[in-house]
């Protein structure tokens, strides 16, 4: 009964009813997620120790490999489980679902015990120096043991989504980061436990959320299954996830990169320069990742439009939640850039540090007030099935034009040529992002006009 409502809410609902009720959850949920990510380096740096802020910023890339990964299997699973739903096929949807699950926990425990094996040429790569290894590396092999539990969090914080259950799948993310921000001052401040202090609050923040998850569906009040009687590789089951899954994770995977590669190109101008460039993605993620949620949000609403081929429908819901997504963001984006010195202050009391994060964090706010477009049309895509797509707008921004434009800018202007790369990219991949929505769209709208005549 209560999927039989929320799937009503997909179908009847008001079109901005319908948007807040998925996507203002979603955005708690990443809301949670900026405050666990602030967080660590927030109560680091009351230790007024910019070596440990620079440790911590040149693990975290590292660390988002998981999340990154997590998403496989989150955006795919929930682009395939809400189109399933809305043509009816519940039995697929929990195939897809056990998948997702079984995929974390194996996908988990491999790539942690590979970090494990190769972190000293992982730290040499991501730029750790003389005083930054010892920290990057305490921090680093901490946090890995929670993989699968990281992958389970992120993937599910989305999959549970496909069936309407928007609270739900915020609650996990909501325990598991507001347990690691209480835990980080007593770990930090009060025991004394420094770095180390921030990744064991860390490692059990993912892993409660991830219980959390898991008992969702154990107590059996799900629509969705997560058990192995359900899972199977057969109906294209896994090649489903992964088509829509990789093209939307790369945006993670190659921001993880890119912030590699950064670290490492900024480590020519210092230490300080590192702890400046982490502390000004922390100021400019305050936008992207609330974006991002609204983006995560209306994907299976959209999705479920497509399923059940409700493109008047469709065509709403994303009209509304462009409109939306922009006020929000260029709102958001005048907030940090009005209190940028205040937001750096709270991270850095170095003054060299400190200068370069507040002239790296405007640079970057340049274009993040186009944040909330970019993630809903890239949402929109992916809620399409178009997995081709997705995959050359998230290679675009993170990979193709971004990581190029590293080495053109900083090779022609410096180490601010580094911090304005990210803003070309993301002008250039908005375009791309546009241009192919309208190819996908034209196409879909099309093809349901020729069926309606055949019928």
């Amino acid at each position: 009964m209560k999927n039989n409502k929320s799937m009503e809410l997909f179908s009847k609902a008001p079109v901005s009813q319908a948007v807040f009720k998925n996507a203002l959850p979603a955005m708690a949920a990443m809301l949670m997620v900026l405050v666990y990510n602030l967080a660590d380096t927030f109560f680091i740096g009351q230790t007024h120790d910019a070596l440990q802020v620079a440790g911590v910023s040149l693990a975290t890339p590292v660390f988002l490999l998981f999340m990154a990964v997590g998403t496989v299997f989150g955006i795919g699973g929930t682009s395939v489980i809400s189109r399933a739903m809305g043509e009816g096929r519940t039995e697929y949807a929990k195939k897809v679902c056990s998948f997702c699950m079984w995929g974390c926990v194996i996908v988990g425990v491999v790539m942690s015990a590979a970090m494990l094996v190769f972190m000293k040429p992982i730290l040499t790569l991501v730029g750790a120096s003389a005083d930054t290894w010892n920290f990057a590396q305490i921090y680093l092999t901490i946090v890995i043991c929670s993989g699968p539990f990281v992958l389970i969090s992120n993937c599910y914080s989305n999959v549970i989504r496909a069936e309407g259950e928007s609270g739900k799948a915020m609650m996990g993310t909501l325990l598991g980061n507001l347990l690691n921000v209480i835990l980080d001052p007593i770990f930090i401040s009060v025991l004394g436990w420094n770095i180390a202090g921030a990744a064991i609050a860390t490692v059990i923040g993912n892993v409660v959320g991830a219980g959390y998850y898991i008992l969702y569906f154990l107590k059996g009040k799900s629509s969705l299954s997560i058990s192995l009687k359900d899972l199977t590789m057969k109906d294209k089951v896994a090649s489903s996830v992964l088509a829509i899954g990789i093209p939307a994770a790369l945006g993670s995977l190659l921001m993880s990169i890119s912030q590699i590669i950064i670290n490492s190109q900024m480590a020519e101008y210092g230490d300080m320069a590192i702890a400046a460039m982490g502390v000004a993605m922390k100021v400019v993620t305050i936008t992207g990742m609330i974006s991002m949620g609204l983006g995560q949000g209306v994907q299976p609403l959209l999705g479920y439009c497509v399923g059940a081929k409700l493109h008047e429908r469709f065509k709403k819901v994303l009209r509304f939640s462009v409109v939306f997504s922009l006020l929000l963001s260029v709102a958001l984006t005048v907030l940090c850039y009005l209190f940028t010195n205040q937001i750096v202050s709270a991270f850095l009391t170095d003054a060299t540090a400190y200068e370069y994060a507040v002239k790296f964090s405007r640079i970057l706010l340049t274009t993040s007030c186009l944040f909330g477009v970019f993630y809903v049309i890239t949402n929109a895509l992916q809620a399409m099935g178009a997995a081709t797509s997705a995959l050359i707008i998230n290679l675009s921004r993170q990979g193709i034009i971004f990581i190029p434009a590293l080495f053109i800018l900083n090779a022609a202007i410096g180490m601010t040529g580094l911090v304005w790369a990210q803003p070309v990219a993301d002008i250039i991949s908005l375009f791309i992002a546009f241009m192919l929505y309208l190819k996908i769209s034209a196409k879909m709208f099309s093809d349901n006009v020729n069926d309606s005549k055949k019928a």
